[in-house]
């Protein structure tokens, strides 16, 4: 491995022209064909096999344009104090307002909140429901401007009227001034590592090549496997932190290399060949964490992994071949400014010992952690620890417009329906029956409408609603509590484990579905699936490392240190956003359950970038130890060449999602804030302190891998043993044919 990478480096920086356009065709290419491509399907968010998932799928069979997959806006209308909505004023103008939305292009019905009894009971407070026939994406601005020019001619009466829904609800821009900010931190922090601007721009530079690739590759494919710019957004995360980290490590070793005296192609060969193999089998890593997302079940998770993966592939082979490359347009403008005098004044850079003896405060850390290593460890696991406990009480959920600042309109109609008609009102669960087998449907309809009425926590059930088949009714029960609440959560397992007994008895059967419902079968489904998905990631990551590292213990300690990291970053998320410690502070307005898809994203992401972590650092401190020396001195050496690196990767990680921390919408603030303490916490207690111990305190065996073992894995070279052997007896008439490097 080592050697075939070392040759692909020098090959890249010796063919830098034609490597370079290739990359840039590559580019062009998929971009010209994204740009034709057309436009790609909603990707939605199905979930085959739920019981809502599979009550929606019954409704838009048996209910043909009922618009049950269309967009929906709830306008809600508030008197003025000591006024009321059934006012002549205020009725008219609301009256008139429903009238004109119902009038819009794309509108299949509006509701008169008179007519429907929308009204509360003193009657401050009126509601109607604008459906449309196609879903929020495809909306039209003709009709989006249509119904807010009605909504602002009714304000303009004295009336005060809020919008909920998602026809114009405002859509978080993917991206955006958060991931500005995130590459304006990620170039200072270059800079200030290497002291140079092109050894600072050029992992930017190349990152932003693979993201671009990927991205445009994403919308050229879209129409053929339904992938959207949201399915793309992991890929965008994942192929900028990534890429990133990947030309960060192969820079730095090339400025290593340079320091030793070695000629800017051989640098260059050495830096692919060393550095090069680390960031293959970290790259395998993340993609294992992304591929094993398929697992969780749900299709649109499927191919955001999917496609995250092919991005980070992406990155991984710019880091193998467009990095030399460009090292070659710049052998020395990317080395530190003492070194670019240095090779200015001689012509080479002639201090071979100076960047492997030198301590810097990665040695000494490592040298006061191999000191003290109980310590350390103790210190280490015992705060982690203590972080995770709050984790045991994670409730998941789909936050919705209660979870919205205060500022939003959404967040003021939400507030304003349950002040007027109850907490339970902004969830109501939709039962869906079909009579299709019944003899009598009315009479079952009635049975099962009576049952649901009867059940503690159910306040009212709407009046049947039958298709024309007369095959199928939907109910509406609006519960006493609010979506999110635990009650709530508790009422639909009651309605659900009673279901059997009713069905039995009127020959018909229903299912519950709405908003409510589907998002608590949706944490349901990724909290089962949470377990399975770090079985299946962490056992083949382990195998992976055991190929990578000859060790048992090693790829067992790196599993452990992820989990911890990733528990005591799951406990701090709980801590803020459920309970509401330092909530303020981070501009949360409402604390409740974690969004559903949170746990799983803070796995596969932090796992990539842990592994990352294990293998830039790990990998250095074996290669010390394979080249003979011993086990404490080793981890001093190996933190003394990649800490230094790992802490840049690490801090603009940090800088890039605590960005998003900034963002009004709840979600993306709590994916934001928990993958920055992830980070934080793998990087600066994992892999600085409690690695560095748990190997002081194994010495040699955690070098040592089972006879057995050692038989079945591959041995696959990645601290370029084979490299050092063939660089140090190598004659230099070897490369005379070769044409001469002129930097």
């Amino acid at each position: 491995m080592a050697t075939f990478l070392y040759n692909v480096g020098r090959m890249a920086f010796r063919r830098r022209w034609l490597v370079t356009f290739l990359w840039v065709g590559v580019l062009a290419a998929v971009g010209f064909a994204a740009a034709k491509a057309p436009a790609a399907p909603d990707d939605g968010f199905a979930m085959p096999g739920l019981e809502s998932q599979k009550a929606f799928d019954l409704m838009d069979e048996r209910f043909p344009g009922s618009g049950a997959e269309g967009a929906s806006a709830r306008l809600v209308f508030v008197a003025p104090d000591g006024e009321k909505v059934t006012a002549t004023e205020n009725k008219a103008a609301i009256e008139e307002l429903v009238g004109e939305a119902g009038e819009g292009s794309q509108v299949v019905r509006a509701v008169d909140p008179f007519q429907a009894k929308a009204v509360s009971e003193d009657a401050s407070i009126a509601y109607s429901t604008v459906t449309f026939e196609v879903k929020a994406a495809d909306l039209t601005d003709a009709s989006k401007e249509h119904l807010q020019k009605a909504v602002d001619q009714a304000r303009d009466t004295g009336l005060t009227v809020e919008v909920g829904g998602d026809a114009l609800a405002t859509q978080p821009a993917a991206g955006g001034s958060a991931e500005a900010m995130g590459l304006l931190v990620a170039a200072v922090v270059l800079v200030i590592t290497f002291g140079s601007m092109a050894a600072a721009g050029l992992p930017l530079l190349t990152a932003i090549i693979g993201v671009g690739i990927s991205m445009t590759g994403i919308i050229a494919l879209g129409s053929t496997f339904g992938l959207s710019l949201t399915t793309g957004t992991l890929a965008s995360m994942l192929g900028l932190a990534c890429g990133i980290d990947y030309a960060l490590f192969v820079v730095s070793r090339y400025r290593e290399e340079r320091t030793k005296g070695r000629d800017p192609r051989e640098a260059a060969g050495l830096a692919v060949g060393t550095a090069g193999s680390a960031v293959v089998f970290a790259g395998l890593t993340v993609v294992i964490a992304l591929a094993g997302l398929s697992v969780v079940g749900i299709p649109m998770l499927t191919k955001m992994g999917l496609s995250a993966a092919g991005a980070v592939v992406i990155a991984v082979l710019i880091c193998l071949t467009l990095v030399p490359a460009l090292l070659g347009f710049w052998p020395k403008a990317v080395l530190a400014r003492r070194d670019r005098k240095a090779a200015k004044r001689g012509g080479e850079i002639t201090a071979p010992d100076r960047g492997r003896t030198a301590d810097n405060m990665g040695s000494r850390w490592a040298g006061l952690v191999v000191r003290r290593p109980v310590l350390v460890l103790l210190l280490g696991v015992i705060g982690l620890g203590a972080l995770a406990i709050p984790a045991t009480g994670l409730q998941l959920g789909m936050p919705g417009d209660e979870a919205k600042p205060t500022t939003t309109t959404e967040r003021r109609a939400y507030d304003a329906l349950a002040e007027g008609f109850g907490p339970g009102f902004n969830g109501p669960l939709t039962l869906v029956v079909d009579t299709k087998n019944s003899d009598d449907p009315e009479a079952a309809v009635a049975t099962i409408s009576k049952e649901i009425a009867a059940t503690d926590g159910i306040v009212s059930v709407s009046p049947a609603q039958f298709n024309q088949a007369r095959d199928a009714a939907i109910l509406s029960a609006t519960p006493s509590t609010a979506p999110t609440d635990a009650e709530t959560i508790d009422l639909v397992k009651t309605i659900r484990s009673d279901r059997p007994a009713v069905e039995h008895q009127v020959g018909a059967t229903y299912e519950i579905t709405g908003s409510t419902a589907a998002n608590i079968d949706f944490a349901q489904k990724f909290q089962s699936a949470l377990v399975p998905y770090l079985i299946v990631v962490v056992g083949l990551a382990i195998v992976l490392l055991m190929v990578v590292f000859r060790s048992l213990l090693v790829p067992l300690k790196a599993a452990l240190g992820y989990l911890l990291s990733v528990l005591a970053a799951l406990g701090a998320v709980v801590l803020v956003f459920q309970h509401g410690y330092g909530a303020e502070l981070l501009g949360v307005e409402q604390t409740g359950p974690i969004m559903s898809m949170m746990p799983i994203f803070l796995v596969g992401i932090v796992f990539g970038l842990a592994m990352d972590y294990e293998v830039f650092l790990v990998s250095r401190i074996r290669e010390a130890y394979v080249h003979g020396e011993r086990p404490a001195q080793a981890i001093v050496s190996g933190f003394r060449s990649s800490s230094r690196v790992v802490v840049a990767a690490a801090l603009i990680m940090i800088a890039v999602f605590s960005g998003f921390i900034g963002s009004a919408e709840s979600m993306i603030k709590v994916i934001g804030f928990g993958l920055a303490v992830a980070v934080l916490f793998d990087a600066f207690v994992v892999r600085m302190a409690i690695v560095p111990a748990v190997l002081a305190l194994l010495g040699d065996r955690a070098w040592r891998l089972p006879h057995r073992l050692d038989r079945l894995l591959p041995n696959i070279d990645i601290e370029g043993e084979a490299l050092t052997r063939t660089t140090a007896h190598t004659p230099s008439h070897q490369y005379e044919n070769e044409p001469a490097y002129r930097g």
